[in-house]
């Protein structure tokens, strides 16, 4: 089991899953569940969403191994069209990111959509490279979200770009329970 100040993982590493197809939170949440097999505990800060995910109550089940947070009101938000109280939002979500990924009781952080809140103008390249610089060395960081900034992806040691070959979107399909949400 880790415990509190423990490195189990030894030395963290900073993950940036991004691109334009489904599957970047997916693979956070895949890695997260993965961890929690080595008794590792992962908490996820979602950036942008407040809606009911399925994952919610998922991590209600294993905690407190999974934890999740939300940064986010239940709309949508369209893109140069954010609200003071979403800037609000994001920014009190980045101050318990950094109060939570120093309190050396997580193994893993994900901040979920980070990178799609900075393309919102949420976060700023410069809050997302402050929270990777104050990363301690036994806590691995992965970033997720459409769109991250060249200067995150240069201080990642993992970048993964999620890329549509085929969607049902496409398609008309919407979202669908237990799988997109």
């Amino acid at each position: 089991m880790a415990t509190e100040g423990s490195h189990r993982l030894g030395r963290g590493y900073v993950q940036v899953y991004t691109g334009n197809s489904k599957g970047k939170t997916t693979a956070a949440l895949g890695l997260a569940f993965r961890a929690t097999g080595w008794g590792l505990r992962t908490y996820i800060g979602q950036f942008m969403k407040g809606q009911h995910y399925g994952e919610l109550a998922a991590a209600r089940m294993v905690h407190p191994h999974i934890t999740i947070e939300q940064y986010g009101k239940d709309t949508f938000i369209h893109v140069r069209g954010s609200s003071e109280e979403d800037v609000g939002i994001a920014r009190a979500g980045l101050a318990r990111a950094k109060e939570v990924m120093c309190s050396g009781q997580y193994d893993i952080v994900v901040l979920d959509e980070i990178t799609t809140a900075h393309r919102f103008e949420l976060v700023s390249v410069e809050e997302i490279l402050e929270i990777a610089a104050l990363r301690p060395e036994g806590v691995e960081l992965v970033l997720t979200g459409r769109y991250a900034p060249p200067e995150v992806i240069a201080v990642a040691d993992l970048v993964t770009e999620m890329k549509v070959v085929k969607h049902y979107y496409d398609q008309g399909v919407g979202a669908r329970d237990g799988i997109e949400r």
